[in-house]
């Protein structure tokens, strides 16, 4: 067939079209690494140049821990994209996430949560994780009587029933040490029973039926779908990000997820009994949001009540639940893979209590070792180890002693940070008694530096921290201090080196972890009081 003028037409086009797109890419190229307002940044040359190398990072679960080695070979600031820096500078915390008051409040205005990171998801109402600083203010007022220490407190009866259940479990599971357990759902499974009566007022049933219920399918569906479109939004791709949203693959797991919410807010709406929880701050205050004189909000007052009440108790049931379950597998993975941790942490549980009704709340926060324990866990396996990224505020700031213009995406690289040789003595070794030693004296020996505690923001800074963080401490403790207390572990061989093995996207994704429990016969010994 011979060529015609239609068909060389169709061919130059396309030829045209293809020749305008690379020479636009190497344009782009070229003005980032060349003209950008970043470039005098280091960072390795395909990140300065494009997006794509940091979005396929993430994809394939590597940021973390290639931000950690851009660090190492460029220092505390490196340039991760084109218009993206990471820092480790301890000062950064502050400079990126840190209070605004007085005149600083007027001058400088908060550096806002990176809207590709955190709104990926069109038309979904705002959350405390995602609003402004208007209405995170408001909604953060409304929750905090349930996050705070009196109120846990009060909560006590209800999780310890939980963490009974749990204990109960493992005992009927683990066959006497012959077999191990996969501790990964059932510290997930504990969570989120937890979380879900203290939000819905009923529990998920995990613990009780021994398996993941659907609603939290949906969850941890929901998580992975909004992750991939957090990337392609990342490299300016939203017409395919918004076309995936039409696919009934990548769309349904979000309505099934906003009909399984609904069920379950609306039965707790129907509920009339108060009840001293997480959620109740939010349903007392939700007429609030919908008054004629808020304007950022849509004026329906019954969709703002039913979507920002869904969209908040996902945001509570996924932080209060995931990330603790995560901290107690990365714990005790890294207990069972230092013997002497684990040793002395066994002394000091078992010569405490004589009983396993003695562990409280209270008496668990006494556990001195044990708390160190749980921040070098911190320190070592963060839950949420990269990607707290701030757009940084109109009129620019001057982050770690550098001038950054305004709209560049910055954060704070945990990771990499709590793996710094120069904040951290041994960073990559387990060692809780770093904890235990005061801080105003933690120089160590002349001529060592000491830890930098300072360093140490699991929890996130500032006004956007962590508001759960005093529930999750309380959780852990006493989760820990029974299992300690009941069992003795040991690691299976199919689980070393666990954490080295695992994935980020943007938290965890965790491998099985294999133990074998052996009961403890409390009756035999009668263990030493020991002063705490």
């Amino acid at each position: 067939m011979y060529p015609t003028m239609a068909n060389v037409d169709r061919w130059t086009l396309a030829y045209g079209v293809l020749a305008l797109i690379g020479a636009t890419t190497l344009f782009n190229m070229a003005y980032n690494i060349f003209f950008h307002p970043l470039r005098s940044f280091p960072g390795p040359f395909w990140h300065r140049a494009s997006r794509l190398p940091f979005a396929w990072d993430a994809i394939r679960g590597n940021n973390a821990r290639h931000m950690y080695d851009m660090h190492q070979k460029y220092g505390r600031v490196v340039r991760v994209g084109p218009n993206h820096l990471s820092f480790t500078d301890v000062q950064s915390w502050k400079d990126i996430y840190g209070h605004r008051t007085g005149a600083q409040h007027s001058q400088t205005p908060e550096h806002a949560k990176s809207t590709v990171f955190y709104r990926s998801i069109p038309n979904v109402a705002k959350h405390i994780i995602n609003a402004d600083r208007s209405e995170h203010t408001l909604l953060r007022r409304a929750m905090s009587h349930g996050f705070s220490d009196k109120s846990i407190r009060n909560q006590e009866v209800l999780i310890k029933r939980y963490v009974d259940l749990l204990v109960k479990r493992l005992h009927e599971n683990c066959s006497d040490g012959e077999k191990p357990l996969n501790m990964v759902p059932w510290y997930n499974w504990t969570t989120f029973d937890i979380i879900g009566d203290l939000v819905f007022a009923e529990s998920f049933g995990c613990l009780e039926e021994q398996r993941y219920h659907p609603f939290v399918h949906m969850i941890i569906k929901t998580i992975a779908v909004g992750g991939i479109r957090v990337f392609t939004g990342y490299l300016n791709l939203d017409f395919v990000a918004n076309f995936m949203m039409v696919i009934s693959s990548f769309q349904r797991p979000f309505l099934e997820l906003i009909e399984g919410m609904h069920v379950k807010l609306k039965k707790r709406l129907e509920n009339p009994v108060e009840r001293d929880d997480l959620f109740e701050g939010l349903m007392k205050h939700r007429k609030d949001w919908a008054t004629p004189t808020r304007t950022t909000l849509t004026q329906t007052p019954q969709n703002l009540e039913m979507k920002s009440l869904q969209s908040n108790a996902v945001i509570i049931v996924v932080a209060g639940s995931e990330t603790t379950a995560t901290l107690l597998s990365g714990v005790t993975y890294l207990l069972l893979s230092n013997p002497e941790a684990m040793e002395k942490l066994k002394h000091e549980v078992r010569s405490t209590f004589k009983r396993a009704d003695e562990i409280t709340f209270a008496s668990a926060g006494k556990l001195q070792y044990m708390l160190a324990c749980l921040n070098e866990a911190l320190r070592h396996y963060p839950p949420a180890p990269i990607n707290l990224v701030r757009d940084v505020a109109p009129g620019g700031a001057v982050i770690a002693g550098h001038a950054v213009p305004e709209r560049t995406m910055v954060e704070s690289s945990q990771w990499a940070m709590y793996h710094d040789d120069e904040y951290w003595r041994e960073p990559w070794a387990f060692k809780p008694e770093r904890f235990l030693v005061d801080e105003s004296t933690a120089d160590g020996t002349e001529g060592e530096a000491r830890d930098m505690f300072e360093a140490l923001q699991p929890f996130s800074y500032g006004p956007r921290n962590c508001i759960g963080r005093n529930l999750a401490y309380a959780e852990m403790r006493l989760i820990l201090a029974r299992i300690i207390f009941d069992f003795d572990l040991r690691l299976a061989d199919d689980s070393k080196l666990w954490i080295e093995r695992q994935k980020t996207y943007g938290l965890w994704d965790k491998l099985p972890l294999n133990v074998y429990l052996t009961p403890v016969d409390h009756s035999a010994t009668t263990p030493v009081p020991v002063a705490v």
